[in-house]
């Protein structure tokens, strides 16, 4: 019998809150916005939702929520998309929320409460049989996700973080990751000041790290040179879940042995759709998705 293979996300889970407006407010302005909605959300929760949609493999889940109605909508929104759920519920806390502003130029402000995320602890890190690879992010807490990935990484298990929000980051855990995913802000929290991201990369013990760099598409170092990918133009509505469904999508190729360009290109064409609609998971793509936005940008 074939053992499908299995992503394991451990991370955060939030309700996110979302108003639309002209622009995001300058400190001390305030800005009349329109629309208002929620959405479940969550870097982690994206992640894996991405993952198992739009990604189609095998996905599980570990995250903290609270023992109130806001934790509701993030376990259906996972179930929904076929994600297994290894649950810590916190009593007495308050699920994790997200207020989000979202411009019509499809920029956005975020401002997360961690509530609950902020009880995830290392040794909740479930059983890893049939794992190919642990997805982590930094909203939870760092020490938790520290001990995970070492932990992980014991075992054989492939460790990637995407290193979000932008935080420096201890040198245990970077020793303990395969593959690091950042933006350019989060690059340069990790590194310091630096001449140039050739030189911040340099600047980085982890065997692969990949670089997300908007509208100009993204970048890998890896022990065997670069990798690039331009990115897909479409029409942006709302980027707010783009860079978490790179995230899961490309972990899910990964999983499944794509090569890395291979794997780059179809996290940037999910990442791409995601970008043409409104919300965070309610933006994910399926994996038919994707494959026929490929197939019309060949």
């Amino acid at each position: 019998m074939t053992v499908p293979v299995s992503v394991l996300v451990a991370g955060s889970a939030n309700l996110d809150f979302v108003v639309r407006a002209s622009h995001i407010p300058a400190p001390g302005e305030t800005v009349l916005g329109r629309e208002f909605q929620t959405f479940p959300g969550g870097k982690g929760a994206n992640q894996a939702i991405a993952c198992a949609r739009a990604g189609g493999v095998a996905t599980r889940m570990l995250l903290s929520l609270g023992d109130d109605p806001f934790a509701g909508p993030i376990e259906a929104s996972l179930n929904e998309a076929g994600v297994r759920l290894e649950i810590v519920r916190t009593v007495g806390a308050r699920t994790g929320t997200a207020f989000i502003c979202v411009s019509d130029d499809a920029e956005n402000a975020i401002t997360v409460a961690p509530g609950a995320n902020a009880q995830l602890r290392g040794d909740d890190l479930p059983a890893l049989d049939g794992v190919t690879h642990l997805l982590l992010q930094l909203e939870t807490p760092i020490k938790s996700v520290t001990e995970m990935a070492q932990r992980a990484r014991a075992t054989g298990v492939i460790v990637v973080l995407n290193a979000a929000p932008a935080q420096s980051l201890p040198r245990e855990l970077l020793a303990a990751v395969d593959v690091l995913i950042v933006n350019e802000g989060e690059l340069a929290a990790i590194t310091g000041p630096s001449p140039s991201m050739q030189d911040a990369l340099t600047r980085i013990d982890v065997p692969c790290v990949i670089v997300t760099l908007g509208e100009q598409g993204c970048c890998a170092r890896t022990p065997g040179g670069m990798v690039t990918q331009t990115a897909f133009r479409v029409a942006a509505l709302d980027t707010t879940a783009a860079g978490d469904t790179f995230c899961g999508v490309l972990v899910a190729a990964l999983s499944e042995g794509a090569t890395l360009p291979d794997a780059l290109r179809t996290a940037s064409a999910a990442a791409a759709i995601a970008c043409t609609r409104l919300g965070a998971q309610p933006s994910i793509p399926t994996r038919a998705d994707v494959a026929a936005f490929l197939l019309q940008s060949a």
